[in-house]
């Protein structure tokens, strides 16, 4: 990164482009922005006392986030667990009101897997295991298990 010919030339110029370019100095340091130089002159990469001249063009770079991988979290029919206990464990550990706890209860009663919830990855594993947990607490053999989306 040569930035000193423009900085040489804006310090030449007052004080008040020197705080400009002062400004454009600490980010390029900081690594916030990029800058490249480009010659002035068609034919030269200098000027007459030798330093360099030109001017500083800035480049920002955005940061692009990438969104998380999304997991369903399901629960598992089998023949033991009493129905009042999975609307309970939905109730409480996917916050569904009783009519929606219900309904994916029975879908899990007659399709044997019903959709909980989608999370991203830590929150799904998370649930899964708090669930597994509190059926095991409550001598339940209920199932529940992510999947990625």
């Amino acid at each position: 990164m040569r930035i000193r010919g423009a900085v040489r030339a804006a310090e030449s110029s007052g004080p008040a482009a020197q705080g400009s370019v002062f400004r454009i100095r600490n980010l390029v340091m900081a690594g916030v922005i990029e800058a490249k130089e480009t010659a002035m002159s068609a034919g030269s990469d200098y000027d007459n006392d030798g330093g360099d001249a030109g001017t500083v063009t800035v480049t920002r770079t955005k940061t692009v986030t990438k969104r998380p991988n999304l997991y369903r979290v399901l629960l598992l029919n089998d023949d033991y667990t009493p129905m009042e206990f999975v609307i309970h464990v939905v109730e409480n550990f996917f916050q569904k009101n009783r009519e929606e706890a219900t309904r994916i209860m029975l879908h899990v009663h007659h399709h044997g897997v019903g959709e909980c919830g989608i999370y991203s990855y830590e929150v799904a594993e998370t649930k899964v295991t708090q669930v597994m947990d509190f059926a095991r607490k409550h001598q339940h053999p209920l199932q529940c298990v992510m999947e990625k989306k």
